[in-house]
């Protein structure tokens, strides 16, 4: 294991920056979108009953943004870098006009696949994220899949207060301390692009903890999943696949299961529902914090599995991690009802 022991001041005030910096940035928009009146309205498969200002990720977005390109200005030319930021940059607009009028899921699948096209023929790796398992051609094909698949369950577990920002927090440290703990991980900067969105995760969840005052919205929740996506396909294809695989674990089995329970029912899996592990332990009386502080709890497991798995304990790691995220799982969907805080 080789550390650089400059790097954790810098990594340090990336974050620093980009939580304060996105805390501001959304105390800014938070008043133009109540008088624009963007409200998402609650509905019965809402998890709130107010109407809250949506549109918060607009700041995410905007400050995660500028604080790349200001990484970027301090590297070596990287224009791989700088069209995944141009991309991101896209689809938050696409996604903001979603967010105000509504597209096709047509046509936000057709844009977001674009988008994953692109970010694969910059990816450094690309070919090379299943370890040689998969001829080239085919390891491309699913990885674009599963960055596709990352970006849309990204949005849908979006649900309730405070979920996605201790999600990104968690994934982009995880991101930030595994790349800084062996520096061959991931893109060049990595653990800088890790700790710039654990920032921006947790400066938005100032104003996102239960009660919210403010949502996502598909502008934030879209590019954060395809810039967090980015991230953990670069680490997977530099050898720290396992990594990859467990940061996001709770996401990845969660949504998943949630899609191939609604397939198997005919459901049209493009609307929203309320069909989550966690979405049933608000139904099940649990409050929107106390769901979020055992995602927490798994998360931090899962962290901590994530670095022992880059050092090569795969099988503990990965055991644990899957015990980890089944009792979460289990705990989220007892049936035992508890008071609502």
């Amino acid at each position: 294991m080789v550390i650089d022991a400059a790097a954790p001041i810098t990594i340090l005030s990336v974050f620093a920056i980009a939580l304060v910096l996105t805390a501001a940035a959304t105390r800014l928009v938070l008043p133009e979108l109540r008088r624009r009146a963007i409200l998402d309205q609650p509905n019965h498969r809402s998890s709130h009953d107010v109407p809250i200002p949506r549109g918060g990720g607009i700041a995410v977005v905007g400050v995660l943004l500028l604080i790349f390109l200001m990484i970027l200005a301090g590297q070596a030319a990287e224009w791989g870098v700088f069209a995944i930021i141009v991309i991101a940059a896209a689809l938050a607009v696409v996604s903001w006009r979603d967010d105000l009028v509504g597209l096709s899921p047509l046509l936000r699948l057709a844009v977001q696949s674009l988008a994953v096209a692109g970010g694969l023929a910059v990816l450094p790796g690309a070919g090379a994220v299943f370890q040689g398992f998969l001829p080239v051609w085919l390891d491309i094909l699913v990885s674009g899949l599963l960055w596709l698949w990352f970006v849309n369950l990204y949005n849908f577990m979006d649900g309730i207060d405070g979920i996605t920002g201790v999600e990104t927090a968690c994934i982009g440290g995880g991101i930030a301390l595994t790349a800084f703990l062996f520096p061959g991980a991931g893109v060049a900067g990595a653990s800088l692009f890790g700790a710039a969105i654990a920032g921006a995760g947790l400066g938005f969840l100032a104003w996102n903890w239960h009660k919210a005052k403010v949502f996502l919205g598909d502008v934030g929740s879209v590019p954060l999943g395809y810039l967090t996506g980015w991230l953990l396909l670069s680490i997977a294809a530099t050898t720290f696949w396992a990594t990859a695989l467990i940061l996001p674990l709770y996401y990845l089995t969660d949504a998943t299961w949630t899609l191939l329970r609604r397939l198997s029912r005919g459901e049209k899996i493009w609307l929203a529902h309320r069909e989550h592990a966690y979405q049933r332990a608000v139904q099940r009386g649990l409050s929107h914090a106390a769901v979020v502080q055992r995602i927490l709890l798994a998360d931090l497991v899962l962290v901590a599995m994530a670095i022992l798995a880059a050092d090569e304990w795969f099988v503990p790691s990965l055991a644990i991690a899957a015990a980890a995220v089944a009792l979460l799982i289990f705990a989220l969907t007892r049936r035992r009802v508890r008071q609502r805080a």
